[in-house]
C-alpha cells in the first residue's frame, strides 16, 4: 500500500511534474500527450470544465489531478502520461474530446469531469471502449444499477451516503435543541429525485417530519414560490442539490425575502469557491457534501496539504474542496495500477473490483457495479465559515475542522 504520509520533498514532486511540464508543450493542450503510451507507459485521458457553466471548478479539479499525476510518476515503476482537455461543461464536447484523445493515444484509463451530467457522459464513452473509468462529483446511484456498468467506478460518496451524513450532522445538535421540520427542494432530474427519496426515507425513519417536498426546474432563476412555501410550512432544515448558480440565486432571494431556515444544506450548489465570492457572509452557515473537506485526516491528507501549499500560491490555509476530491481519485488509480502490476484494462478492472483503497476521503472498496461499498464511506459534510469550507461532520479533531455552527440566525442578526 502507498505510504502517502511520507514527507514531501521538492525533488520527489519535481520528478512527477517534470514529465507533466514536458507534455504541456506538446499537442497544444495543457498536459497534452504526444500520442501513444508504450508498454511501459500508463496513459490517462480526462476532461475538466475550464469554461462554461462549471468553469469555477475547473482549476481545482486540474490541480488535484496534477498533484496526483506527479505522485503516480513518483510511485509507479513506469511513466505516467496525463492528457487533460477542456470539455467546456458540455457533454457533447466531452465526448468529442475523449474520442480524439483515445484515437490519437494508447489510452489505458479515463478520469471524469464534474457533475453527474458530464461524468455519466464520460462513463458511457469508457464503457463503450472497455476502458477503466474513475469519476467524482457523481453522487447519482441509479446509473450504476441500471446501465450495467463494468468499467465505471466512483470513489465518491453517493446519495445514500449523503443522506446518512445529513442525519449524522443533525445529531451533533443537542437533542433538546434539535430541529424537527424538514423541507426538500427537489431538482427535476433523476439525481434530484433519488437524493430527495433518500433524504425523505432516512430522516423520516429517524423521526423527522418532512413538511415540504417540492420540485423545481434546473436553471430556474426564481425561487420565490419555494421560499414562500417553506416559510408557510415552518421549514427548519432545508435540503437540496441545486447547481452552483441556482444555489447562489436561492440564497440571495432568501435574503431579499427575509427568510432563512435554521440549517441549510445545498449539496453541489455550495461546492465551489464562487459561493463565497458571490455571497460573502450571506453564504455563511451553508453546508455541502463535496466528497472531501479541509479537516479530514489520514491516508495522505497531510502530504496533500503540504504539497498543495508548496506548489500553488494561496493566502488561505484551507485548500479548495475539489482539489482533495480529485486527488482522492488519483490515489485510487495509483493503488489499482500497483495492485494490477500492469496497464492492461482487464487487470486494472480486476484490481478495482477486488482491492480496498486508502485515500484522503477514507478507506473503501467497490461493489461490482462501481458503487463504493455501502457503509464504507462517511460522506464528509463541510460548512462555509469566514470564507472557507471546513469540516463540520464527522469530528476528526483537526484544527482545520470546526464546531458545527447552528442555528443560522435571522438575517437581521447577521
Amino acid at each position: 500500500m502507498v505510504n502517502d504520509e511520507s514527507p514531501v520533498t521538492r525533488r520527489s514532486y519535481l520528478k512527477g511534474t517534470a514529465g507533466a511540464a514536458a507534455m504541456a508543450g506538446l499537442a497544444g493542450c495543457a498536459f497534452g500527450g504526444s500520442g501513444g503510451g508504450g508498454d511501459d507507459t500508463l496513459t490517462i485521458a480526462g476532461t475538466i470544465p475550464e469554461t462554461g457553466a462549471f468553469s469555477s471548478l475547473g482549476q481545482d479539479l486540474r490541480r488535484g489531478y496534477e498533484l496526483g499525476h506527479a505522485r503516480m510518476n513518483e510511485q509507479l515503476d513506469r511513466d505516467v502520461e496525463l492528457i487533460l482537455q477542456d470539455d467546456e461543461s458540455d457533454a457533447q464536447t466531452l465526448r468529442q474530446n475523449l474520442q480524439q484523445m483515445t484515437s490519437n493515444n494508447d489510452v489505458n484509463m479515463i478520469w471524469g469531469s464534474f457533475s453527474s451530467l458530464l461524468v455519466t457522459a464520460g462513463s458511457a464513452f469508457a464503457e463503450n471502449q472497455n476502458l477503466p473509468f474513475l469519476g467524482i462529483a457523481f453522487a447519482y446511484e441509479e446509473p450504476h444499477r441500471n446501465d450495467n456498468y463494468e468499467w465505471t467506478y466512483a470513489p465518491f460518496p453517493k446519495s445514500r451516503d449523503v443522506a446518512r451524513s445529513t442525519l449524522g450532522t443533525l445529531e451533533l445538535i443537542p437533542e433538546g435543541e434539535r430541529p424537527s421540520r424538514v423541507g426538500i427542494w427537489e431538482p427535476n432530474s433523476g439525481w434530484g429525485k433519488e437524493q430527495a427519496d433518500y433524504w425523505e426515507n432516512r430522516l423520516g425513519d429517524a423521526g423527522y417530519d418532512i413538511v415540504l417536498r417540492e420540485t423545481f426546474e434546473i436553471g430556474s432563476q426564481d425561487f420565490s414560490t419555494l421560499i414562500s412555501q417553506s416559510q408557510s410550512a415552518d421549514v427548519e432544515v432545508l435540503l437540496s442539490n441545486p447547481t452552483p448558480g441556482g444555489g447562489i440565486t436561492a440564497v440571495n432571494q432568501m435574503q431579499s425575502n427575509n427568510w432563512s431556515p435554521k440549517m441549510l444544506k445545498f449539496v453541489r450548489g455550495a461546492d465551489p469557491s464562487a459561493w463565497w465570492s458571490a455571497l460573502g457572509n450571506a453564504g455563511a452557515y451553508a453546508l455541502m457534501c463535496p466528497g472531501w473537506v479541509p479537516g479530514l485526516t489520514g491516508n495522505g491528507n497531510q502530504r496533500l496539504r503540504e504539497t498543495y501549499m508548496s506548489e500553488y500560491e494561496t493566502e488561505s490555509q484551507y485548500m479548495p474542496v475539489n482539489v482533495g476530491g480529485s486527488y482522492n481519485l488519483t490515489q485510487v488509480a495509483l493503488q489499482a495500477v500497483q495492485a494490477a502490476g500492469s496497464t492492461e484494462a482487464e487487470a486494472i478492472q480486476s484490481a478495482l473490483r477486488s482491492e480496498t483503497f486508502q485515500t484522503v476521503i477514507g478507506e473503501f472498496g467497490f461493489e461490482d457495479n462501481g458503487l463504493p461499498a455501502e457503509g464504507d464511506l462517511t460522506a464528509p459534510t463541510g460548512q462555509w465559515w469566514e470564507g472557507a469550507q471546513r469540516l463540520a461532520y464527522p469530528n476528526t479533531g483537526s484544527q482545520r475542522a470546526l464546531e458545527f455552527k447552528y442555528p443560522i440566525p435571522p438575517w437581521s442578526e447577521r
